[in-house]
């Protein structure tokens, strides 16, 4: 049997984090065949030196969009994460010739014209006590509490503030609702906010969606790495 044909997987990671905390997909993925990339947002990870009150949602399409283009990447497989949907959204408006499919993994699924504020109002008066208090910048949510030791000191260690622009800003599509074929991955092991479920139930009743579910905390790609590739070759498959 020939092995199926090799995907490139780009990632729009989540909130605090960055490229690095996708290192445990790099191995299985390569041991699939496929190609991962997993750019750093500006302002975070190795590139949290270039961090300003300025960054917003638009600066991190635009990180993706200029990885797309300097790549030279095609028919590429999107994932976005956690707040990384908002960004993969984005990214798959502006690059409809290059995107095939879009996999959101545990993340906001915004419409034309939203924030994430505006999908998450759970979030909103913290966000909204560091306004007044005039900060810039939006400290971690905790880890989940299934997270190893060490993966909590790895991950600690390494998370860094976000602008809060990047939660304010509303999403522009410019070409209109996408129409490129969608899958949604829900992580079951919930917090109390269940921030996501409302993007679960949203995608499994609508048929232009494909859902799925995954036993795991909400960054798989930490505490699940093989069941999160297990699920990515299925829905590419």
């Amino acid at each position: 049997m020939s092995a199926p044909p090799s995907k490139t997987f780009l990632v729009c990671h989540g909130a605090w984090s960055a490229g690095w905390a996708w290192k445990k997909m790099h191995p299985l993925m390569q041991a699939a065949g496929h190609r991962l990339v997993t750019p750093s947002y500006t302002g975070l990870g190795e590139r949290a030196h270039l961090a300003h009150p300025a960054i917003n949602l638009d600066t991190h399409i635009e990180d993706m969009l200029n990885v797309i283009k300097y790549e030279d990447l095609r028919d590429i497989v999107l994932i976005g994460h956690s707040y990384g949907g908002m960004v993969a959204s984005g990214v798959a408006d502006r690059a409809r010739d290059k995107v095939r499919q879009l996999i959101y993994v545990d993340a906001f699924v915004p419409g034309d014209g939203q924030s994430l504020l505006d999908l998450n109002q759970v979030a909103v008066l913290r966000m909204q006590e560091l306004v007044k208090s005039g900060g810039w910048r939006v400290p971690p949510n905790p880890t989940p509490s299934d997270t190893s030791p060490a993966d909590v000191e790895w991950l600690s260690t390494r998370r860094v503030d976000m602008p809060i622009k990047c939660f304010e800003t509303r999403l522009k599509l410019t070409g209109g609702p996408l129409t490129l074929p969608r899958s949604y991955i829900y992580a079951t092991r919930i917090t109390p906010a269940d921030t996501f479920g409302p993007f679960a139930r949203m995608t499994k009743g609508d048929p232009a969606w494909s859902y799925y579910e995954i036993d795991a905390s909400h960054s798989p790609n930490v505490t699940a790495p093989e069941a999160l590739m297990g699920l990515l070759q299925k829905i590419v498959a």
